[in-house]
């Protein structure tokens, strides 16, 4: 079989979405509601153009940085998503491979389908963890304390999922608490023999962050149950506070978009927050990422990392993220695409397009460091940030 030319991300996408059912296909692949945070999310880069320098000595290039004091090959860092390990199957232990082998951190999701002591056995130390704060306390002490034993070097706490978006696409393909699978969707699964034949062979094919570690959870069904009602409504800055003295490693906030909460989060200890709207799948109608991102690293740039989030799907995304503020990036939808697509290969090859793209395009703008981008490298509308008040 010849293999096909991957040249951007959305090659990937492509292979991604004939090679994974559709039900995981869509559930990645879906914003919340009409989806208008989700398209904004990756278009709205659109809108911002480069400034092409020439004549500059372009060798001893670099994209290296640091990321909440970790060594990385480029600022990006491989976002939490749920159920990886649905894509491809071992998703978790294989994108924790690559993202280690690259030289770039990988977030495990709580809601991973392999465990934290699995990826910490087969990928080893220094992978981040990102918590969801559930009603059961115990439940999220123990999982903190299992993510400090498996040498996981940053806690990431999500904070915009106290209550579940509704995906329109995930309840009509069945992805819901408790699972109902359509006819059309178990026919699809039978027709996807490379994630059949995945799937078949590994044994982690349930939520291993939650099955037999959660009280009463001793398999999928009640597990769904129990997911469906434990997301905490009740998380405040009190309950971060809290978390951040359970924590003894760095601290990173997600799920920010307003200068207010940002600056709380910086109060509350945090080494870095994530600019970001849950990629989309959140409150729909909320500004996408990268519009606020300018904002609110100005505002608090100098006492905490800005981190951004959502929409990223190339490596000039990368740039523009970077110029407008951002400390570190992460991405999401662009890894899982190839580990639909290739597996552990395709997560690779995912990081390869977006370094090189990274990598000419900072030479194109007449930049040899990537810490030395700023706003001097683009061209902006000139109503990009202040279009909505």
């Amino acid at each position: 079989m010849v293999m096909p030319v991957i040249t951007c991300i959305d090659d990937l996408k492509h292979l991604s979405r004939r090679r994974v059912p559709r039900m995981f296909y869509d559930y990645v692949e879906t914003g919340s509601w009409t989806e208008q945070t989700f398209r904004d999310n990756s278009q709205d880069f659109s809108h911002i153009r480069l400034r092409q320098r020439v004549a500059v000595d372009m060798t001893g290039r670099s994209t290296q940085s640091k990321m909440v004091g970790q060594d990385v090959k480029m600022p990006v860092a491989l976002a939490p998503v749920g159920m990886t390990g649905m894509q491809c199957a071992d998703g978790e232990i294989k994108a924790a491979r690559a993202a280690q082998r690259f030289g770039v951190p990988f977030t495990l999701s709580t809601m991973a389908i392999c465990s934290i002591e699995d990826v910490a056995l087969h990928a080893g130390e220094g992978f981040w963890f990102q918590l969801y704060v559930m009603r059961d306390q115990e439940f999220v002490e123990n999982i903190i304390g299992r993510a400090q034993d498996a040498g996981c070097r940053a806690l990431v706490l999500t904070l915009d999922l106290q209550i579940l978006g509704q995906r329109h696409k995930d309840l009509k393909n069945g992805l819901s608490a408790p699972p109902r699978p359509t006819l059309s969707t178990l026919i699809d699964l039978s027709t996807k023999w490379r994630w059949l034949a995945g799937m078949t062979t590994t044994r982690r094919k349930s939520f291993g962050n939650i099955i037999g570690h959660a009280k009463g959870v001793t398999n999928i069904n009640s597990m769904m149950d129990w997911a469906a009602e434990q997301f905490d409504p009740s998380l405040d800055w009190e309950k971060v506070r809290a978390i951040r003295k359970m924590w003894k490693g760095k601290f990173i906030l997600k799920g920010l978009l307003d200068v207010e909460d940002a600056r709380q989060a910086a109060d509350c200890g945090a080494d870095a927050i994530i600019v970001s709207n849950h990629g989309g799948r959140q409150l729909d109608g909320a500004l996408s990422s990268i519009r606020v991102l300018p904002t609110i690293a100005q505002a608090i740039g100098k006492s905490v990392e800005v981190h951004f989030d959502s929409g990223i799907r190339s490596g000039q995304d990368v740039l523009k993220a970077l110029s407008l503020g951002a400390h570190g990036t992460y991405i999401g939808r662009s890894y899982i695409y190839g580990l639909g697509a290739m597996g552990e290969a395709g997560v690779q090859k995912a990081l390869e397009v977006i370094h090189k793209e990274l990598d000419t395009t900072m030479a194109l703008c007449g930049e040899t460091q990537v810490g030395e981008l700023g706003r001097n490298n683009l061209l902006m509308p000139a109503n990009f940030e202040t279009a909505w008040n």
